[in-house]
C-alpha cells in the first residue's frame, strides 16, 4: 500500500448524536466578504462507543449507493524508536497478508470482487484502513476489518513479515532511493529536529530498521496499537443505522482491549542558526532550492495562521513569491509555500523550481527580501481575503465523496477528540486577520531555518551562495559528509 509522507473542540457526550446545521459555501458569490458563520457544510454524525474502547462514527449520505469504512489507528511512525524506524509503515503492509478467518491474499479479492476501492495509509502519526464499497458490502468490509484487527496474528509468519518486508524496500527504492532528490524529505527532517525526535525520521524507515526487524518486534508493535481502545472506525454513505449498529457490535464488540498507550514527548524545535545543506543527484538534470523553517503542529493554534501565510506567498499569480519569481523576474517555473503540520511539531517549507540557467542566488536573495517583508509588515485585507476564499471552497470540496467526509471525521475525531473540527477549524480560518499572519511570520521565519540546494552531480557551483559555509548531504557522503 502507499504511503503517503500525513481538528479542536471537544463534544461533551460520546454516546449523543452531533449534528450540526451548515449550508454549502457559496465561494465566488462572496469572493470580497467574508462568509457568515451559517455558510458551513452540513455533516450529521453520530458517535459513540463500544466497551472495548473503539470510537465509531455514523454519517449518513443517500446520495449514492455507496459506503466507506474508514478505520484509523492512532499510531504513527511517531511512535517508533531509532534503531526501529519503519514498523507502523511495514505493519500497514502486513495488515493486507490475511488473517485468522481469511485466507493470504483473500482481503483484497474479496473487496475487489465485490467492486470495492480498498487501500492504506501511514503517516507521521496515524495509520489508516479504507473500504468504499456497495452499499450492499457492507458487512463484507466491517467483518474483514475486524478480523485483522482481532486475529491478525494467529496468521502472522516469518514468511509474510520477509515478503512484506521486501516488498517494503522496493517501495522505498522506488520513491526515494531512485528518485531525483528523492531523499530530500529525509535531509530535512534529520536537519530540522534531534536525531532522537519523534518526528525525526522518515515514515517508510531505513533498509537497516527494515532488515532488523523481526516477527516478535512486530507481534509486540500489533499488541500495543492495533487495539480497540487505539482506534476509531467511521462509515460513512447509504447504510441503515440499526443494521450497521448491530454489525459493528457482532464483529467488533468481543475484541479485546489493549494497553493504555503512552504518546512520544515531543519537544518544541527551533534552530539557533541557519542550516545551509546541499544534495547532488546523477538522476538529476535541473536544480531546485528549498527553504525550511521549524514551526509548531496541529495542536497549536498558530497553525492556521501559518497555513494562510503560505497562501499570501503562494496560493495564485498574483501572490508575494509566484509574482515576483515566475511571472515579474521569470527566474522559476514554480513556486510552492505550504505549512506542513504533524499532529504536534511542523514546518513551513518554500520550494522553488528555477528556470534553466537561472541564479540560485539571486532567487535566495529575493525569496529573503518577501519573507522580511511580510515579517516587518502585516499583509493586506485582500490576500488574506484571497485565502479564505480559497479554504471555504476546499472545505466543501474536501467533503464530496464518502471517503474524503469520513477522513475529515477522522481526523478531527483522532487528533482533537471532535469529528466535527473541520467546521470549528474553518469558523476559526473565518476570523483570522492581517495582524494574525503578520505575528506568526514574525514568530517563525525570523529565526534560523534550512537552505537546501539540490543541485545535479559535481554542479556545485550553482548552488545558492556557494561561498558560504555548507553541508553536503548528498547519501553517498552521508557517512562522512565533507564541510566546506
Amino acid at each position: 500500500m502507499p504511503t503517503p509522507l500525513a481538528a479542536r473542540s471537544t463534544c461533551r457526550h460520546l454516546g449523543a448524536s452531533v449534528l450540526v446545521a451548515l449550508a454549502l459555501v457559496p465561494a465566488m458569490a462572496r469572493a470580497q466578504q467574508t462568509a457568515p458563520a451559517s455558510d458551513l457544510p452540513r455533516i450529521p454524525v453520530e458517535r459513540y462507543t463500544l466497551p472495548n474502547g473503539l470510537t465509531i462514527l455514523l454519517s449518513e449520505d443517500k446520495s449514492a449507493p455507496i459506503v466507506a469504512v474508514d478505520l484509523w489507528y492512532h499510531v504513527g511512525s511517531k511512535n517508533e524508536k531509532p534503531g526501529r524506524t519503519g514498523f507502523a509503515h511495514l505493519f500497514e503492509h502486513m495488515m493486507f497478508q490475511g488473517s485468522e478467518h481469511v485466507a493470504e491474499e483473500q482481503h483484497l479479492k474479496l473487496l475487489e470482487a465485490a467492486g470495492g476501492d480498498i487501500n492504506g495509509s501511514t503517516t507521521t502519526d496515524r495509520t489508516n484502513y479504507f473500504d468504499v464499497v456497495p452499499s450492499n458490502e457492507l458487512e463484507t468490509a466491517l467483518w474483514l476489518e475486524s478480523d485483522r484487527m482481532g486475529y491478525l496474528l494467529p496468521s502472522l509468519t516469518d514468511k509474510k513479515l520477509d515478503n512484506q518486508r521486501d516488498v517494503v524496500k522496493n517501495e522505498r527504492r522506488l520513491r526515494v532511493d531512485n528518485q531525483p532528490f528523492g531523499s530530500q524529505f529525509e535531509v530535512i527532517s534529520a536537519n530540522i529536529y534531534p536525531a532522537t525526535h519523534p518526528y525525526s525520521w522518515p515514515v517508510i524507515g531505513s533498509m537497516a530498521d527494515l532488515s532488523a526487524a523481526s516477527s516478535n518486534d512486530v507481534k509486540d508493535f500489533f499488541r500495543t496499537y492495533y487495539a480497540p481502545n487505539n482506534a476509531t472506525l467511521a462509515i460513512v454513505g447509504d447504510f441503515d443505522p440499526v443494521k450497521t449498529k448491530a454489525w459493528v457490535a457482532k464483529y467488533f464488540g468481543d475484541i479485546p482491549s489493549g494497553p493504555t498507550i503512552t504518546r512520544p514527548i515531543v519537544p518544541a524545535t527551533t534552530l539557533s542558526a541557519n542550516k545551509r545543506l546541499v544534495l547532488e543527484d546523477t538522476k538529476a538534470r535541473l536544480p531546485q532550492l528549498v527553504f525550511v523553517w521549524p514551526t509548531v503542529g496541529d495542536d497549536n493554534p498558530d497553525a492556521l495562521p501559518l497555513r494562510a501565510l503560505a497562501n499570501v506567498l503562494t496560493r495564485d499569480r498574483t501572490s508575494r513569491l509566484s509574482k515576483l519569481l515566475v511571472f515579474d523576474r521569470q527566474l522559476a517555473t514554480s513556486v510552492n509555500a505550504f505549512s506542513g503540520s504533524d499532529e504536534n511539531a511542523g514546518e513551513f517549507y518554500i520550494n522553488v523550481s528555477p528556470r534553466p540557467n537561472a541564479s540560485l542566488t539571486q532567487i535566495e536573495t529575493l525569496v529573503d527580501s518577501v519573507v522580511a517583508s511580510i515579517a516587518a509588515a502585516a499583509p493586506t485585507e485582500r490576500e488574506v481575503q484571497r485565502t479564505k476564499n480559497f479554504v471555504n471552497v476546499s472545505a466543501v470540496t474536501g467533503l464530496q465523496s464518502a471517503l474524503g467526509k469520513a477522513e475529515q471525521l477522522l481526523d478531527g475525531q483522532t487528533y482533537f477528540g471532535d469529528p466535527l473540527h473541520v467546521v470549528t477549524e474553518l469558523k476559526e480560518f473565518r476570523t483570522l486577520t492581517p495582524d494574525d499572519v503578520h505575528r506568526v511570520a514574525q514568530k517563525y521565519l525570523t529565526g534560523g531555518h534550512v537552505v537546501l540546494s539540490m543541485v545535479p552531480a559535481g554542479k556545485l557551483d550553482i548552488i545558492a551562495n556557494p561561498q558560504l559555509a555548507y553541508t553536503n548531504v548528498t547519501p553517498a557522503a552521508a557517512a562522512a559528509p565533507s564541510t566546506k
